[in-house]
């Protein structure tokens, strides 16, 4: 029997309805991978209106996203023991959908990392492989999806954020493009990149979920009013016809040869279903990391402002190094002497990497490629070498800067048994494209079906 389906089959035994609740099933395993910092009670029979969308399921909700009256304490140490007054509105549109949160998930500290090692309270595991991490900053979200301690987690995507742990831990991480869904509530990071988002296990699942989470909101002057379209009837429209563009600039020679052989065997897959491939070029990729190393860092150093101890949260000295470090280079590039060497400089050049994506969709309707140059890293493997943990966002932080929407789906795995994802990016509020192509892939596949045997 191969070693995928044997696994999930283990893990459908050891879940099947009547052995494990929810809340017995977290407390088994996540000692082992700390996908979440605290817990809600959920109780085995759940009073719940059946006519409900997301009557009954279980989410969690990363820590960055305010829970009105439950722990949201942004993986930090400044925030610990906060308890919002008010909840995110993606949060409270999923409650009053029949939504049940089972808690707040790790991440890195304020969302700022790519690996859920920055947290205050220790980092995630990666339930394929409890030596490595599993993306970030929404590890955690990603870790309690493919785990099965929820049905769905919620993330936020500023560089990568919910696309590279998805990528890491085989499951299915949406970026919305900026303004799709209100950031009312996100304990804000990078404003003008800060995407909330959400894990499933399914593509159809995802369209359920954007479904509730999508759509304008009047606490939220960022939020769009553009049109919400039927997710779900999408899904079985099939690819024929549609043009998908390879950038040659994400198959270079930093991607590893099993990452480029599973996205390139998957953008075949989606050829045979009757899409046209095409390579194409987005020339300014290689300035995309820089633009965002300056412009995000300097958002931070104005939203960190807040945490003063004397109006809420602990004292700052117990910054985590890795937002300290963020908060000096933004302070950095803003200060007088720098601003227009820096600052100003990386937002001309972000302009010129969104038109780089409005051309390359004026000739495909959305582009191919891979989430992360590698998969999953060994914890401790890049904590010393910040510039190398930068470099995990290298393939997924461009559609950041330009604002498009973006997906992440199970492609593969390669030789360590870990699992390779699959990018799709579409032009802006094109997320109905990039769940028809994603759903195309998935019903011809079977890699999401793939779950961990956690030992």
């Amino acid at each position: 029997m191969p070693n995928g389906l044997n696994a999930v089959i283990l893990w459908l035994i050891e879940w099947r309805p009547g052995k494990l609740n929810m809340n017995e099933r977290i407390d088994k395993i996540d000692a082992k991978i700390h996908a979440f910092l605290t817990t809600e009670n959920v109780p085995d029979a759940v009073k719940t209106d059946s006519t409900k969308p997301l009557a009954g399921k279980t989410m969690g909700v990363k820590g960055v996203l305010s829970m009105a009256g439950k722990p949201s304490w942004a993986s930090s140490k400044v925030l610990e023991n906060y308890m919002p007054v008010y909840s995110a509105t993606v949060v409270k549109k999923l409650v009053e959908a029949g939504a049940i949160i089972a808690g707040q998930t790790n991440c890195d500290s304020f969302a700022e990392g790519a690996s859920t090692e920055n947290s205050g309270f220790g980092p995630t595991r990666n339930p394929w492989d409890l030596s490595r991490v599993p993306g970030g900053s929404s590890g955690g979200s990603a870790a309690a999806v493919v785990a099965g301690e929820v049905d769905f987690a919620l993330g936020t995507d500023t560089g990568g954020s919910i696309r590279q742990p998805a990528s890491f831990c085989n499951v299915v991480g949406l970026k919305n493009t900026y303004g799709r869904c209100s950031r009312y509530g996100l304990m804000a990071m990078g404003s003008s990149f800060d995407t909330p988002g959400a894990f499933t296990k399914s593509v159809a699942d995802m369209a359920k979920v954007l479904q509730v989470i999508a759509g304008y909101d009047p606490l939220d002057a960022t939020s769009s009013k553009a049109t919400v379209p039927d997710y779900s009837a999408v899904l079985g429209k099939g690819v024929e016809g549609v043009k998908i563009g390879l950038p040659k600039e994400y198959f270079g020679d930093g991607v590893s040869p099993e990452v480029k052989a599973a996205v390139l065997a998957a953008s075949k897959e989606l050829e045979k279903q009757g899409a046209n491939l095409a390579e194409v070029s987005l020339p300014k990729t290689e300035l995309a990391l820089a633009v965002y190393y300056i412009l995000v860092p300097s958002e931070i150093s104005s939203n960190m402002g807040r945490y003063t101890e004397t109006r809420f949260g602990n004292s700052r000295d117990l910054f985590e190094a890795e937002v300290k470090r963020r908060i000096m280079i933004g302070t950095y590039a803003l200060s007088s002497g720098y601003y227009d060497a820096y600052y100003n400089q990386a937002l001309k050049v972000r302009t010129l990497i969104i038109e780089d994506f409005k051309k390359a969709f004026a000739s495909v309707d959305l582009l191919l490629g891979p989430v992360s140059p590698t998969t999953a890293f060994k914890i401790g493997e890049k904590a010393a070498d910040p510039l190398s943990m930068y470099l995990a966002d290298v393939l997924t932080c461009p559609s950041n800067v330009a604002g498009v929407p973006a997906i992440s789906i199970p492609a593969g795995f390669d030789k360590n048994n870990l699992p390779i994802g699959l990018q799709l990016i579409a032009p802006h509020f094109r997320e109905d494209l990039l769940l028809q192509v994603a759903s195309t892939y998935e019903k011809v596949t079977d890699w999401h079906n793939r779950k961990p045997e956690i030992k």
